[in-house]
């Protein structure tokens, strides 16, 4: 089977409690037990696939580039859309459709609404990284390896769960715990698969604590993750965050997550002073 379908099948028997099997002869499988095929994948890449633009086939290993690069039907953006023209359409239209483009001849006056949303767009995008490069100038700063571990819970119809080992950053002691699909009943049957996670403190603190965290791809595991700042105040008696969202790209991403025996993060504590 090709990687796509053995993370997924992976993730599967995770959230299912089961043992992964092969879906033709039933054996165990796992991430130790198989390797890759060279054989199999040489013989592939001449298999005949077909182009979901032309329709035309080629042999697998030359589709990409006819894709990218030869395609006479790709979908193509005009290349004034950095000025706002929106048009996609197939690339045999495209000189066409730049030569009547109209956004090239605008006024400055009308242009500047292009170019304000622009910079809007771009203020939000600089906004995190300005965040974090405030946060570096806080005095306590802590980070750690965590690793989530995989647990099941005590109810009839059990649900994955994970938690981490109880973790010292800040000199404090904390846990992270994180579910999936906000414990929907049998997320083995959705195809859209997310992660969510709760940083507790277990240490007893004097005056309030207030914290900025965030979860960032460990050394050890090559996720995409999109970096999400959050924000909370700990006290003894409010001494769990909600669950939040992982912010993982997509669900093949969070079925590599699934797949992996343990899930291996790192953990950023920024402790704000009054």
């Amino acid at each position: 089977m090709c990687a796509g379908c053995f993370i997924h099948l992976l993730a599967d028997a995770r959230l299912k409690e089961e043992q992964a099997t092969c879906p033709n002869c039933r054996c165990e499988i796992s991430k130790s037990l198989c390797c890759r095929n060279l054989a199999v994948e040489k013989a592939v890449s001449e298999l005949p696939a077909e182009c979901p633009y032309c329709m035309q086939q080629f042999p697998r290993a030359q589709l990409q580039r006819h894709q990218s690069n030869e395609c006479q039907d790709r979908l193509t953006q005009c290349r004034y859309r950095r000025i706002g023209c929106r048009w996609q359409g197939p690339f045999h239209e495209l000189i066409g459709h730049e030569s009547e483009c109209s956004h090239p001849i605008q006024t400055g006056r009308e242009l500047l609404a292009v170019l304000d949303e622009m910079d809007q767009n771009r203020i939000k995008e600089m906004q995190l990284y300005s965040s974090i490069f405030s946060m570096l100038s806080y005095e306590n700063i802590g980070y750690t390896e965590v690793q989530f571990r995989p647990y099941r819970t005590d109810d009839f119809i059990t649900r994955l769960y994970y938690e981490t080992q109880r973790l010292t950053v800040l000199n404090q002691t904390w846990v992270l715990k994180a579910r999936v699909n906000d414990s929907e009943r049998n997320p083995n049957l959705s195809c859209k698969r997310t992660l969510s996670f709760q940083l507790i403190l277990k240490s007893k603190v004097s005056s309030p604590l207030e914290c900025s965290f965030l979860l960032l791809e460990g050394p050890y595991d090559a996720v995409q993750i999109k970096p999400v700042i959050y924000h909370f105040v700990f006290t003894n008696d409010t001494n769990e965050t909600d669950y939040v969202p992982l912010p993982i790209v997509d669900s093949v991403e969070c079925n590599k997550l699934l797949a992996a025996k343990n899930i291996n993060l790192r953990l950023f504590l920024f402790q704000r002073q009054k």
